[in-house]
């Protein structure tokens, strides 16, 4: 009777382990260890699905995840939709679905920072949700909960600087500046590491080591687009890493409000999709690596080489190159 006490136990330790594995791997279609590639839509990873070899494709819940190799790496790409939530999904699936070691989003996005320009190539080092907001009825600081600056006991946290709530956004009037009462929130975060409580944060990290190779790299990238070569810019693009990336459920063409971001977050460039990913990534413990071509300068009438993206395709080609120098390092890295 003993014996087969412990024979049993000993099977459903096994059979937990395996669970455990299972759970950390997941690959319910696909279980060969990969790079995951995650793009808004089409134009974005058409250059890089070209030159995938031994492609295979899957049909997950209607998506397309095609399986190959870019570089001499193992991937999977995947065009997630334009949107927070589309890549949110997107990206859960994969990492569901393939035995993903690391993550890269490629892509293009609008200018923040007026020193950046079109066909610019940049890799944040973090990634955050500035939309996330607490809308309070005025320019005060909310105190939902007794105090200025606590929401806590309404399951949120107000986003800080220094210990100091963010300041809101203020509309520029005739009569001068207006509070808007939006303040910047953290997200909330569950994940195997944060359990049961989960925790709030305002930004997510891109891995160091991917970084760190991106700084390494010297694409030679164009100023030229190929469907229009005679749409060029004017100032040679460049790959440029570090500083803060965010995204948001708003298409930004707003001037003032990109001015605000960039003056309260210093932020580089602004998307509608990289945050939602980065924030799947850290809750699975996958790391991650984002590169976006600057298109325009988000809501910048002013900007003059505007064109050189829409009319020529310049911006996705950028990135595009600079995704495949980064994927032959990493080779040979590895």
């Amino acid at each position: 009777m003993n014996r087969l006490a412990c024979a049993l136990l000993a099977l459903a330790a096994l059979l937990t382990t395996g669970a455990a594995h299972a759970e950390r791997k997941r690959c319910l279609s696909d279980c060969k260890p990969r790079i995951g590639i995650v793009s808004a839509f089409g134009a974005e990873a058409d250059i890089l699905l070209e030159q995938t070899q031994g492609k295979r494709d899957w049909r997950i819940n209607g998506n397309r995840f095609t399986t190959g190799v870019l570089r001499g790496n193992p991937v999977v790409i995947v065009l997630s939709g334009v949107s927070m939530v589309n890549a949110t999904m997107v990206t859960q699936l994969m990492l569901d679905h393939f035995h993903v070691e690391r993550l890269l989003m490629s892509g293009i996005a609008g200018g923040v920072n007026p020193a950046n320009h079109v066909g610019d190539v940049v890799a944040p080092a973090t990634w955050a949700m500035p939309m996330e907001v607490y809308w309070n009825g005025d320019g005060s600081l909310p105190a939902a909960c007794g105090n200025a600056g606590d929401v806590a006991c309404l399951g949120l946290k107000l986003a800080t600087d220094n210990g100091q709530a963010r300041p809101d956004y203020r509309f520029d009037t005739p009569g001068g500046k207006v509070s808007s009462g939006m303040f910047m929130r953290d997200s909330f975060v569950m994940s195997a590491a944060t359990a049961p409580g989960g925790e709030f944060r305002f930004e997510f990290q891109a891995d160091a080591q991917m970084l760190a190779l991106a700084r390494t790299l010297q694409p030679a990238l164009a100023t030229c687009g190929p469907k229009n070569p005679a749409l060029c810019v004017s100032t040679q693009p460049a790959l440029k890493v570090g500083g803060r990336g965010i995204s948001g459920t708003a298409f930004l063409a707003n001037a003032g409000y990109r001015t605000y971001l960039y003056e309260t977050l210093q932020a580089q460039l602004v998307d509608m999709e990289t945050a939602a990913f980065a924030q799947v990534a850290y809750a699975n413990g996958v790391p991650f690596i984002a590169f976006r071509s600057v298109s325009d300068l988000a809501g910048g009438n002013d900007f003059k080489d505007v064109g050189a993206f829409f009319g020529s395709g310049l911006a996705e080609t950028n990135e595009a190159k600079v995704t495949l120098v980064f994927l032959e390092a990493w080779k040979r890295r590895r």
